[in-house]
């Protein structure tokens, strides 16, 4: 519809587009798709070729199905390519997946019976082998003894000669201790002079020959050098050279530098120093290097370094040879002891060595004796082992054949089984993964029929699968399934297969979850693991789900619409890339990781969303709405845990311990399987992994023995458990009474938290009793009733017995007390087919015959239509009672029907009498009390309110709680300044959040009203009320909304709030007394407080009783109130106050003054239409009448059922109304009885058009489609209609004369029914050519076409046309026949009696009539009027002489009496009668003769409405006529009676 709007608000999309029209895939299509994808999976050509066609079957019967599922339920679901796609991609992955744990886990039980076989099979053999061993090792045993005796005693000897020579070592080891001590001492001393030789010998390195020869070369050398050069001349013992003193002594002196520079000059003079016997010095040398040298200042290197550099490293040599010498004197005597030590030690040595070698060869014989016996005594020990390990091993197969024995066959089974299983995926796998890609979004009965479709198809085309397919057996893994059930998922099969879906689809889950249930198991399951919440509304999404996709946190998005934001599209589609090496998702701008432990699911608390394809494709859509065995399982765990807490937690704990038991059995087994599956080799040679396996098996047989108590215990409690049963089923039908009425008004929402509440308070409320049939009777009608009083404080008065018949209705076919096919009949009447059966009877309608004939087809009633005929006089007396759900049906169906079945033949002769029976039916099944609903009661919806629920008031047109609001805010002491109210539009938003914020931190009261005005704020409004919380929020606060039904209203609030309607009360009965409870009469002060007790008491019943009357007028339709006028409280309340007034303050009560005010102001005041004004007025004389309180019994019908009571208290009024019928007869509001009839007929389709609204409707077979229709129904109606008149022509034929205005309004019906015909012409032609795709079909085409279907007139044609309310057929048989009444006028002149009813504008005519005769007598116009006379029933041929004849009315509630020729009472069940012609005459207004008569206003319609002319009158009145009566006028304005120009049919 949208995109049809879109093209129509820009023509050039399709006037300058080419349109390229996608169709459905065609079958060969869906079958190329499915070879080319499956062409790689593993299967026979046969069983692949097989599957293809199931791929595409899945793809067609989804499609049908969805058809169906919108027909029945109005659901939505669309099948595309990509479901298809999907269903392949799925099926492939689900598959190889499913193969391989198969394949794995059949080969782990295969591994480990084979090792259980190879274990058996060694037995025997290893037996055999322990008895060859044993002699062996017996001879082994002997030799290894034999040589132990020979070792001993070599051994002996080898240990005496150890002995002496251990002591000889000893001693040497002395004697070597004595000399290392000696050389230690020396090494010591030496340490000291060592280093600074050490270090001259380096210095004597840095030398080279080229240095020397410098100093050699020297001529003149310095006295340093000298110096050094001596003192090396005499440590080498080179002598001086005597020479003159050169100072001219004439002595002799020895001079050293000659010698020096010969010694310079041998080639291996460094080599000489390098070495140089430093040991062996002669003392004297010594001394004199002492004495000369090193003590002689000058020889110090550093000095010398200053001549020579080259001689420093001869002069650090001189003084550390020096040094060492003196060392080197002190050590010489330590030395010689040492050589001395060290030769004793050398001889000892010696001795030792040859003693050594003795021992050594001693000991190599005993080691060769060692080593043959730890030979002997290895192979001894090997055969100790061999028998050891056969003995283990004998030991363990024992173990695991005794341990896991029990296991083989079970094993062995299961081997077998999943064999088969293997072979049955092809088709399991194939129907799970066409539940996974088609049937999420359908309720539990649609997915259940279409798989048990697919597996019969699976079996016919040889596909292998399981006998009876189970999506929990394919994929479900029990473990997994335990978890989600104790996390929250409900234990139905439906919601186990919703979370295998889950956790099998390739796109993210959208849960259709009215209930929470989903919500709530997310939660659950995914809190350990830091799921986040979040919200479309709230400002920081898109930061919390980047976060989220980073670190793979899970998110819940929850409360989503029917669209979903665009930003998420990359994430459902899961548009990944790599980037940088890691995985990236690109989310509106940002381009961030993508972790592979991310999860995504979404909520919609939509009951019945409609997501597009669009959507729909990119999404894995779930249907999570509850089921009957999953409400009935939570239901029982709600009431056990209140009437037997200790069961209930048993219960609980065992189902924990139950799942734990069976995790740890399942761990174990795998365990055991995997140690079987990895030990290599033989499993008897692996004593860990036996060892495992016992300890494991052990552990096994614990935790079996330990579930088998707790299952039994479990029995135990269950069968405790299920005495509760029967209250969880009927209260679970209860809630699916309620679930359904939103498609009633989108306002009738209620949550399964809200009803569980309630459930609860009834578990604590009612009545107990230790007999628990008792107890459970008492909770079942506590329970029943409380639902129906909460629940019907939430609904409109015209549903009220809707959800009474409801809840019985449910109840009963809960107890197979109602048969189904019964139930469509009583709403629907059967589909109707032309009925060949000739109507017995003139006084049975045709309808009525039709219903009966078809109500024969059911088994119950086979033989009533043939049998109808024999008992006709019977059957006229059920016909013609007053009450005939009363009356006794012909014996033979009164003994054989039940009184629900007795409904359906009152529904096929007396559907006006249904609703009554219907009490009566609610009264026999359920009480009294579920037909009289709780009068609104603001302080009881109060007390059930609290902080965080807001209270909403559901509006009605007319109803404004405002009033009694203020006032209880009053009594609560909340007005004033504690209460703050604001109208919600365009810009109020900010106001109210403000006004909430204070109302929250203070305390005060919060009125926001006219919600529906302010659709753009309720999700502001939706997201308030969910982040209310009783921390954070004043006890005191209170939250109240108004709001006319709408379906914008947020379904959270809705669910969670405390709903109330405010409008009057159905039934006159429960309108009065709503008057007494209602403020200020129920204030005990204010109706004690009139001075003029008795007046006051009998005129206020008075009023509430017409307050009552005139409101319940409504009901009759245009016989009410030609306007149905909103009358409300404020009314009475301002007319109850001016009564206590004016008795106050007058003497006599001033009753005109009190009509005045009450009927022309306070209730007056509302009324736009002078004919309901003169009702008005005439109905309140009735009631503040002085009659009133001049008799002491004033009746207000003339039955005296409905009187004014005597005077007494207010209780005793109160008491008076309540013993009143419920459903009162016309007679008290001035009605015949037939009044009853339309009215109890519209009350009878109303409610049998809302029960279906809450009935899954039957897909009907297909018919005609919607364009041929089309195309019939304009070419019949274009080939009958006729061509316009030519206006031109009729003018020239009927010219405008003075003496006959009659051409004049000829003339302009022509041109105003000219009109009509282009626009019906034009339209259909235009519809024909849209049909084919011509011309677009505009809005108002459409409107055409649609108007057509449903079989009413459409809009354009109304606009031109003359008011009428008949269907279209009749509409066009009526337009055909006005237009031959004037084509016949045309043509043979104007006609003796007019047919009033064919004029457009009527007004038009009568004024030609009197402009005739004004003409004709000369008297202004503005002085006439008609005189009317009521002729006989006969043909005129004749016209009057003035004035003229007209025919073609109609009495509408009332008849015209032929004999008596007066205005009658009706006959019953006839509700218009043909009045015969009637004459008006043209008089002056003067001389009109009076006479009794009743003053009928005539109408076009029966609607007695329309648009409000300039004359004050509508458009729909044309006139007032004065009708020959004998009843007084205020009769028949009671009854509603006046005269129609054309009935509805």
């Amino acid at each position: 519809d949208t995109f049809r709007t879109r093209l129509r608000m820009f023509p050039s999309l399709v006037n300058c587009c080419t349109i390229d029209w996608f169709q459905s895939w065609p079958d060969d299509a869906l079958t190329i798709v499915a070879r080319r994808f499956l062409d790689d999976v593993e299967l026979d050509d046969k069983v692949k070729e097989g599957c293809v066609q199931m791929c595409k079957e899945f793809h067609q019967t989804t499609r049908k199905l969805s058809a169906k599922f919108r027909t029945v339920l109005q659901r939505h679901n669309y099948v595309t390519p990509t479901s298809y796609l999907e269903l392949i991609s799925t099926y492939k992955t689900l598959l190889a997946k499913k193969r391989s744990e198969v394949q794995k886990l059949k080969k782990r039980y295969e591994v480990g019976l084979e090792k259980l076989k190879s274990a058996s099979d060694q037995v025997a053999g290893m037996q055999i082998e322990l008895e060859k061993l044993q002699p062996q090792l017996k001879q082994s045993s002997e030799q290894v003894a034999e040589m132990m005796v020979v070792i001993n005693k070599e051994s002996k000897d080898v240990a005496e000669q150890e002995k002496v020579v251990k002591a000889d070592e000893a001693v040497a080891n002395q004697q070597a201790m004595a000399a290392k001590a000696i050389k230690d001492e020396c090494d010591a001393d030496l340490a000291v002079a060592l280093p600074i030789l050490e270090s001259a010998l380096s210095a004597l390195n840095t030398l080279t020959a080229n240095d020397i020869t410098m100093v050699k070369a020297m001529k003149a050398p310095p006295a340093g050098v000298k110096l050094v050069m001596e003192a090396i001349c005499i440590l080498k013992g080179i002598k001086s050279d005597r020479i003159p003193d050169p100072s001219g002594s004439g002595k002799k002196i020895e001079d050293y530098w000659g010698p020096s520079k010969r010694m310079l000059g041998d080639m291996q003079f460094l080599k000489s120093l390098k070495e140089f016997d430093k040991d062996n010095i002669q003392a004297a040398m010594i001394a004199k290097i002492r004495s000369s040298y090193t003590n002689n200042p000058e020889f110090d290197p550093v000095k010398i370094r200053t001549a020579s550099t080259a001689v420093e490293g001869l002069c650090k040599w001189v003084c550390a040879i020096e040094k060492y010498e003196e060392v080197a004197r002190v050590v010489a005597p330590k030395k010689a002891r040492l050589k001395e030590a060290e030769g004793e030690l050398a001889v000892a040595m010696k001795s030792l060595e040859i003693k050594r070698a003795s021992l050594k060869e001693v000991q190599d014989k005993l080691a060769k004796l060692q080593a043959q016996f730890d030979e002997n005594n290895r192979k001894k020990l090997q055969l100790e082992h061999d028998v050891d390990l056969c003995s283990k091993k004998l030991s363990r197969a024992e173990k695991l054949i005794g341990g896991l024995g029990g296991e083989k066959d079970r094993w062995s089974k299961a081997a077998a089984e999943l064999g088969l299983q293997y072979n049955n995926l092809t088709g399991d796998v194939l129907i799970s993964a066409g539940v996974v890609a088609y049937l999420g979004a359908f309720t539990s009965a649609y997915r259940q029929e279409q798989t048990l479709e697919w597996s019969k198809l699976c079996k016919t085309r040889a596909i292998p699968c399981s006998p009876a397919f189970s999506l929990n057996t394919t994929l479900g893994e029990p473990v997994k399934v335990r978890e989600w059930n104790i996390a929250g998922l409900p234990t139905d099969s439906f919601s186990i297969e919703n979370g295998i879906v889950i956790s099998n689809a390739r796109r993210w889950p959208l849960m259709i979850d009215p209930q929470g249930q989903a919500n709530k198991w997310v939660k659950n399951m995914e809190k350990a693991k830091n799921l986040h919440v979040i919200k479309l509304t709230d400002s920081d999404f898109v930061r919390t789900l980047e976060n989220c996709i980073q670190f793979g946190t899970p998110v819940l998005l929850e409360n989503i619409g029917e669209e979903l934001d665009p930003i998420l599209e990359p994430l459902l589609l899961k548009q990944t890339f790599k980037q940088g090496g890691s995985i990236c998702i690109k989310l509106g701008d940002s381009t961030i990781e993508y972790s592979k432990d991310f999860r995504f699911y979404m909520t919609t608390k939509l009951r019945n969303p409609h997501y597009l394809p669009e959507t729909s494709v990119k999404v894995t859509l779930l249907n999570f709405m509850i089921t009957t065995e999953g409400l009935q399982d939570q239901l029982l765990g709600i009431v056990v845990a209140r009437e037997r807490p200790e069961l209930e937690e048993e219960k609980n704990q065992l189902i924990l311990q139950s799942s734990e038991n069976k995790r740890a059995l399942k761990e174990i087994e795998d365990k055991i399987l995997e140690v079987l599956s990895s030990s290599e080799g033989n499993i008897l040679e692996d004593e860990t992994a036996i060892e495992v396996l016992s300890s494991s098996k052990v552990l096994s047989n614990e935790i079996t023995e330990k579930q088998a108590i707790a299952e039994a215990t479990e029995e135990k409690i269950d069968k405790a458990r299920l005495g509760y049963q029967p209250i969880a089923i009927h209260s679970s039908v209860l809630f699916f009474s309620i679930a359904d009425l939103a498609n009633i008004e989108p306002m009738y929402q209620y949550s399964l938290s809200w009803f569980v509440n309630l459930f609860i308070n009834s578990i604590d409320n009612s009545e107990k009793s230790d007999n628990l049939e008792l107890r459970l009777t008492s909770l079942q009608n506590h329970f029943t009733y409380s639902l129906y009083c909460n629940v019907c404080r939430s609904l409109f008065e015209k549903d009220k017995l809707l959800f009474s018949l409801l809840l019985c209705i449910n109840l009963l076919k809960h107890r197979k007390e109602i048969n189904e096919d019964e139930w469509k009949f009583l709403l629907t009447g059967g589909i109707g087919l032309d009925n060949p059966n000739p109507n017995p009877a003139s006084w049975i309608p045709e309808k009525s015959w039709n219903e009966l004939c078809r109500l024969d087809d059911l088994p119950c009633f086979s033989g009533v239509k043939s049998k109808f005929k024999r008992d006709l006089v019977d059957w006229k007396v059920f016909y013609d009672s007053t009450e005939p759900h009363h009356e006794k049906l012909p014996p033979e169906w009164e003994k054989k029907l039940s009184i629900f079945q007795k409904m359906l033949v009152l529904r096929c002769l007396r559907p006006d009498k249904i609703v009554p029976m219907i009490q009566d039916f609610v009264v026999a099944k359920l009480g009294k009390q579920f037909i009289e609903p709780p009068p609104f009661n603001l302080a009881k919806a109060f007390e059930d309110s609290q902080c965080c629920a807001p209270l909403i008031f559901v509006l009605s047109p007319g109803g404004d709680p405002m009033a009694a609001l203020l006032k209880f805010a009053d009594d609560r002491g909340f007005g004033g300044a504690k209460l703050s109210s604001l109208s919600l539009g365009q810009g109020q938003g900010p106001i109210a959040m403000r006004m909430i914020e204070s109302g929250q931190k203070e305390g005060t009261w919060v009125v926001l009203q006219n919600c529906h005005l302010a659709v753009s704020w309720m999700p502001t409004l939706e997201k308030i009320c969910e982040e209310l919380n009783p921390d954070a929020t004043h006890p005191e606060f209170r939250m109240w909304l108004t709001s006319y039904p709408s379906p914008h209203f947020p379904v959270s609030v809705l669910q969670n709030g405390v709903k109330m309607t405010n409008e009057p009360p159905k039934g006159l009965k429960a309108n009065i007394i709503r008057s007494y409870l209602g403020d200020p009469i129920s204030d005990p002060e204010f109706f004690g407080a009139c001075k003029k007790p008795r007046e006051w008491k009998r005129l206020l019943f008075s009023l509430c009783f017409f307050h009552a009357v005139i409101q319940e007028r409504r009901k009759f339709g245009p016989l009410g109130w030609n306007i149905p006028y909103e009358y409300n409280e404020t009314d009475l309340r301002i007319s109850v106050r001016q009564l206590q007034m004016f008795l106050d303050e007058y003497e006599v009560v001033p009753f005109a003054a009190l009509r005045y005010l009450t009927g022309q102001c306070n209730y007056g005041g509302r009324v736009t239409d002078d004919w309901d004004r003169r009702a008005l007025t005439c109905i309140l004389n009735k009631f503040y009448n002085p009659e009133l309180i001049e008799k002491d019994q004033y009746n207000y019908s003339a039955s005296g059922v409905y009187i004014c009571p005597p005077d007494g208290d207010y209780d005793r009024y109160l008491e008076y109304v309540r013993s009143l019928p419920i459903n009162p007869h016309p007679e008290v509001f001035g009605m015949h009885a037939n009044a009853d009839i339309t009215k109890d007929q519209q009350e009878t389709n109303q409610l049998f058009d809302s029960i279906l609204l809450t009935q899954a409707r039957s897909s009907s077979g297909t018919g005609k489609s919607n364009d041929e229709i089309l195309e019939e129904v304009a070419s019949d109606i274009l080939t009958r209609l006729p061509s316009t008149f030519d206006t031109e022509f009729a003018l020239r034929k009927y010219p405008t004369a003075y003496n006959q205005s009659m051409n004049t309004v000829l003339v302009q019906e022509m041109v105003r029914y000219n009109r009509l015909i282009q626009v019906v012409n034009s339209s259909l032609v235009s519809i024909r050519k849209a049909i084919k795709g011509l011309v677009v079909m505009s809005a108002e085409l459409e409107e055409v076409s649609d108007s057509i279907l449903k079989g009413k007139i459409p809009a354009m044609w109304k606009k031109r046309s003359y008011p009428s309310l008949k269907p279209l057929g009749s509409y066009v048989n009526d337009l055909l026949t006005r237009l031959k009444f004037l084509q016949d006028w045309f043509d043979r002149g104007p006609p003796s009696v007019y047919w009033v009813s064919g004029f457009f504008f009527t007004q038009a005519f009568l004024t030609g009539a009197q402009q005739n005769y004004a003409r004709k007598y000369r008297i202004p116009i503005d002085l006439l009027g008609f005189d009317f006379d009521v002729l006989e029933d006969k043909e005129y041929r004749k016209d009057p002489d003035d004035g003229v004849y007209i025919k073609g009315l109609y009495v509408d509630g009332a008849r015209w009496d032929r004999k008596t020729k007066l205005l009658a009472e009706s006959n019953p069940k006839v509700l218009t009668d043909p009045m015969p012609v009637i004459w008006l005459k043209p008089c002056k207004r003067d001389d009109i003769p009076n006479r009794q008569t009743y003053l009928a206003p005539i109408y076009k319609t029966s609607d007695r409405r329309g648009t409000l002319s300039t004359t004050g009158h509508s458009t729909n009145f044309v006139i007032g006529m004065k009708i020959p009566t004998d009843k007084p006028e205020q009769h028949w304005i009671q009854e509603g009676v006046a005269l129609l120009c054309q009935l509805d049919d």
